[in-house]
């Protein structure tokens, strides 16, 4: 078994930059499909409309940057400093058209330390704040309306807002790749402040279990009002709110 536990969530900076070890190797197989449509129906509309580039910040595997290469027509900026995650996002770039690799450039470093400035007119945080250390997230905002052109728009997947009441066990869904059966399933539960996201998969050939992997990844549960207010203080209104309240979209003034 292999155990690969990231830095707790009371550790700043480069918590995320090697938590993926484990979990690089079944994401796409388990987990990308539904992100994907959860994506399109996310974030697409913004896409489709922007002017400028667009902004993917933990592009981790590339869901929202391929999504945006095909949906507009602008510059795309994929910040992810996972070399596991990039690993695969730069496979799946590698696939596409030189047309649209020329407008693809990825940033293997944390926003802030990547230098990007009004580069962008929407932004796209999705999946990547619940595992921030406070410190970490704060120091993402100024470097994200550094990268926006004023009235750009950040879209932002928010962090649970409360702790878990009780332990939950998502099953995702298994499958088949030659001859072999992909699974996992991920228990969330609150421990000392904190909610404990563990991820189990396995490997099966024939009903025999091959192999066997664990990792947990830390979150901290932030209220929506906090959250919008952090993003204030750094020029990022709210907007009516959207159809999925989990994500809402900030204006930079």
């Amino acid at each position: 078994m292999t155990i690969v536990n990231p830095p707790p969530a009371d550790v700043p900076g480069r918590e995320r930059q090697d938590a993926y070890a484990v979990g690089a190797e079944f994401y796409d197989v388990l987990q990308a499909e539904r992100d994907e449509a959860r994506v399109r129906a996310l974030y697409r509309a913004d896409v489709r409309g922007a002017r400028v580039g667009v902004l993917d910040v933990g592009a981790g595997t590339g869901r929202v940057t391929l999504m945006s290469l095909l949906e507009s027509h602008v510059p795309v900026h994929a910040v992810e400093p996972a070399r596991s995650m990039r690993t695969p996002l730069m496979t799946r770039l590698a696939s596409l058209s030189a047309e649209l690799t020329k407008r693809v450039t990825v940033h293997p470093q944390l926003l802030e330390e990547a230098g990007l400035y009004g580069v962008a007119d929407v932004a796209v945080c999705h999946n990547t704040v619940a595992c921030l250390h406070p410190e970490s997230r704060r120091a993402l905002w100024p470097a994200v309306a550094d990268a926006l052109v004023p009235t750009g728009v950040l879209l932002v997947q928010l962090p649970p807002a409360r702790l878990p009441r009780h332990r939950t066990t998502h099953v995702l869904p298994t499958r088949t790749v030659g001859r072999h059966e992909y699974g996992g399933r991920m228990v969330t539960s609150a421990d000392v402040g904190r909610i404990r996201a563990r991820f189990d998969y396995w490997v099966r050939e024939d009903g025999r279990v091959l192999r066997r992997h664990d990792e947990t990844f830390w979150m901290l549960p932030v209220p929506r009002a906090e959250m919008i207010a952090e993003l204030r203080e750094e020029g990022l209104f709210a907007l009516p709110e959207r159809p999925d309240p989990s994500v809402p979209a900030l204006r930079l003034a």
